[in-house]
């Protein structure tokens, strides 16, 4: 699936099954509570914490796509076209760092 399959998909399944999407400001604190729970898990699977008996079935691709899901969500509703954006991106991280991690005495 591509960025605008995704951006498309997600439109369609708010207008149908989630009827509207919630408004922009609720969407960015549901997507920082996404965050939070990619976040624990990480903490616990690759970090110092234990997983609690609640977290032992998490499942951190369906949190990260929870992630992916809000994100394109603003995404429609702020006229973002993820596919163009995702491009400069890249493109301001190619110039931006052409040299720079490859002279990082720390990545070596």
């Amino acid at each position: 699936m591509t960025l605008k399959e995704a951006q498309e998909t997600v439109d369609q399944w708010i207008t149908t099954t989630g009827i509207r999407y919630f408004n922009e400001l609720t969407n960015t604190a549901i997507l920082m509570e996404e965050v939070g729970e990619v976040a624990r898990i990480m903490s616990r699977k690759y970090g110092e914490q234990s997983f609690k008996k609640s977290d032992e079935a998490v499942d951190l691709g369906d949190e990260m796509a929870d992630v992916l899901f809000v994100l394109i969500c603003l995404a429609n509703q702020t006229g973002i076209d993820l596919t163009a954006a995702m491009e400069k991106n890249l493109q301001k991280k190619t110039i931006r760092d052409a040299d720079r991690h490859k002279n990082n005495e720390k990545l070596k």
